[in-house]
């Protein structure tokens, strides 16, 4: 089983935002961002690139995916 790990919230913190924020600038819902701050929620590739661009933070920093 593939075991999903987020960084999000450190990241979206560092950048002085709140999840509100976050949503609007990528267009998701506040409840989108709390799921996968969470992660109870695996993102979707655009979903991730925008989230990335938005903080300047690589992907992969972000969203760890364990194997």
């Amino acid at each position: 089983m593939v075991k999903f790990i987020s960084n999000l919230k450190k990241y979206r913190q560092f950048n002085e935002l709140t999840q509100e924020e976050l949503a609007n600038k990528v267009s998701v819902r506040r409840e989108t961002i709390a799921r996968l701050e969470n992660a109870k929620y695996n993102p979707s590739l655009e979903l991730a690139v925008r989230i990335s661009r938005e903080l300047n933070t690589p992907i992969e920093e972000l969203f760890i995916f364990e194997f």
